[in-house]
């Protein structure tokens, strides 16, 4: 009963998101929201590493930049099919991933983390500085929009709006299955005993460096949308502020959960946007409610959500029984 529920749930959530457009919703909420869905498939695919692993990489906007550039440059300085240059752009993600994962992954802890943030920072400073490949900081301009089979367009908000909720859908359904599946467990068990994972026989470099590549992969795909979808990229939007946003929206949704990345992001993207309103104090009072979150809400809002629903149904049990 409780998983039909879950499942009812969730899907009266995506028709909602589905028909979202149709409602004469403003065109400012419905990039906000498309924003916030590009964000959910990057954060998924560090929670991969973060949340079931207990690796914290500070280099997940690296492979964001990464994904976006390639896809990027291959559209418009080759005029390439989005969808080969998608492809292609994700692979390169996901070597760079295993290139930097190999050797990083044989540390722990904060070594770990201090490597994936070296990356992070070479990668943005060469984006800065091969300006006849990347444009430097004037940016990569006039990068298309898909199109199936050649004809049909999404140049439409609404259009792309819905091409990238299919693909955070299919994200957060992946990280679900993850989780569930032996292999999640098998990384669950490394992030809370490596000793215990090599006593029962599990690899730690083979699964480590497979959630890496996969994080980074998923990095790459939220930097293919995002490119597409802005028509326009500079260096800004892949440095470690956005890798630091990125693990901070898993730690505010909850670490290791597969709600916390979607809440993480939405509320990432929106706080700050209605936090306007405020200018002169909005950085102060977006910190203020980051530190009372972070502490007050140790486990994420998934789990107060959670905790919550809980009561609510134990409540509700109670009075059928009293009945």
């Amino acid at each position: 009963m409780k998983k039909n529920w879950k499942t009812i749930l969730i899907l009266l959530l995506l028709v909602l998101f589905i028909i979202l457009p149709f409602t004469g919703i403003q065109m400012y909420y419905i990039h906000l929201i498309t924003m916030s869905l590009i964000w959910v498939v990057m954060t998924q695919g560090l929670n991969i590493m973060q949340g079931l692993t207990g690796y914290v990489s500070i280099g997940q906007a690296s492979f964001f930049g990464i994904g976006a550039y390639a896809s990027g440059l291959l559209t418009v300085k080759l005029g390439m099919n989005f969808w080969l240059a998608a492809i292609i752009a994700i692979a390169i993600s996901a070597a760079a991933g295993f290139a930097i994962g190999y050797p990083s992954l044989r540390t722990k802890g904060h070594y770990f983390s201090i490597i994936t943030l070296a990356f992070c920072a070479v990668i943005f400073s060469l984006m800065g500085t091969l300006k006849d490949f990347t444009g430097g900081t004037s940016g990569l301009p006039n990068i298309p929009q898909p199109k199936f089979f050649g004809f049909l367009g999404l140049s439409s908000r609404n259009g792309y709006y819905l091409f990238v909720l299919i693909f955070a859908a299919l994200a957060t359904l992946f990280a679900y299955r993850l989780k569930k599946s032996k292999y999640g467990r098998a990384l669950m068990i490394i992030r809370e005993n490596e000793e215990l994972a090599q006593a029962v026989g599990i690899s730690l470099v083979k699964f480590k460096l497979l959630a890496f590549v996969v994080s980074a992969t998923m990095g790459g795909l939220a930097g293919v949308l995002y490119a597409h979808f802005a028509q326009f990229i500079n260096p800004t939007s892949f440095s470690t502020d956005y890798s630091m946003n990125a693990i901070l929206a898993i730690i505010m949704g909850g670490s290791g959960t597969v709600v916390g990345p979607v809440i993480g992001s939405f509320l990432l993207i929106f706080l700050p946007e209605y936090l306007r309103m405020v200018e002169s104090l909005r950085m102060i009072i977006y910190a203020i409610l980051l530190i009372i979150i972070t502490i007050f809400l140790p486990k994420g809002i998934s789990y107060a959500v959670k905790c919550i629903f809980e009561r609510i149904r134990d409540s509700l049990k109670g009075k059928k029984q009293t009945a």
